[in-house]
């Protein structure tokens, strides 16, 4: 019988550790099982400019308020800070270029995810933070769980890069009256303070727009220009939450507020156009250049 002879081992290469997805953009809104507002607009635009999202929603809903129907809410707030601190621990955000925030369902909630972009921040100085303060409208008022206002001021303003309240928010969160240009960019002026850089006001001014335009008030520390744009007659919703995201895209291009915030007024206006035209109930998106991004459409 033949001796075993020891087997000579094999040298086996590990197995290599496998990398995160390297997230550029959070996007922290609501979100619709059916529809097209909150993260179901940001994720889709951003994602069109060849950015990686992370979406972390703050209320999950069948559908927007104005169906006959709705199902579900906010999200619990263990839930709501487990999504970002998973985020974090999951190591994706070592290269993290913006986060943007829009709709939230509580107080506590601007309280967790103000604590959760400090950090953010000391570990990435040069993040970039769009804060759209939702909170109304002019045609519907109020919108949000009370105490949301003061939770924007203590949580969220503060870490702000930017903002983009519509003319009712500026004037909810400024206490300031703001019916004319001059009057809306006094107002945006007071909330440029600390970390602030720019306001952005849409719907800005209602009773002094010119016959089938809008204005889009963008004010910085040193400037401050006014934006015309046709209006478009489409009851949609999510139209604000497009803009917030098409020009928080375009900013990581590198292109000043000015020149970010008139191209993501040319995507809304070709999105709300494609819409209309499409007689559909919910947004349809379109690149700036108003091509459809919807490929049934």
């Amino acid at each position: 019988m033949r001796p075993i002879e020891a087997a000579t081992a094999v040298p086996i290469d590990p197995v290599p550790s496998l990398q995160p997805l390297p997230i550029d953009v959070v996007s922290v809104q609501s979100q619709v099982v059916y529809g097209r507002v909150g993260n179901n607009v940001a994720m889709p635009t951003l994602q069109a400019q060849g950015l990686i999202v992370a979406a972390v929603p703050t209320v999950i809903l069948s559908n927007t308020p104005h169906y006959p129907t709705i199902h579900g809410g906010t999200l619990p707030t263990a839930w709501f800070e487990g999504y970002l601190r998973d985020l974090t621990a999951r190591g994706a955000l070592g290269r993290l270029r913006a986060i943007l925030t829009g709709y939230l369902g509580s107080p506590e909630q601007a309280q967790a995810l103000g604590r959760w972009i400090g950090q953010a921040i000391e570990a990435q100085p040069g993040l970039q933070v769009v804060v759209d303060p939702v909170l109304g409208d002019h045609d519907h008022g109020e919108y949000v769980s009370p105490g949301i206002a003061d939770a924007y001021h203590r949580h969220l303003l503060p870490l702000a890069d930017g903002l983009t309240p519509n003319g009712f928010e500026l004037q909810r969160l400024t206490g300031l009256t703001a019916t004319n240009p001059e009057s809306v960019i006094a107002a945006a002026r007071t909330l440029l303070v600390g970390r602030t850089q720019w306001v952005i006001v849409t719907s800005a001014a209602p009773a002094a727009w010119p016959a089938n335009q809008m204005l889009v008030a963008v004010v910085t520390r040193n400037r401050q220009e006014v934006l015309n744009h046709p209006r478009i007659d489409a009851l949609l919703k999510g139209s604000g939450d497009l803009f917030s995201a098409a020009l928080t895209g375009t900013l990581l291009t590198g292109a000043s507020v000015f020149k970010a915030a008139s191209l993501a007024c040319d995507q809304v206006t070709s999105a709300l156009r494609l819409t209309r035209q499409a007689q559909c109930a919910e947004l349809l998106l379109a690149t700036s250049t108003g091509s459809s991004l919807e490929s049934r459409t």
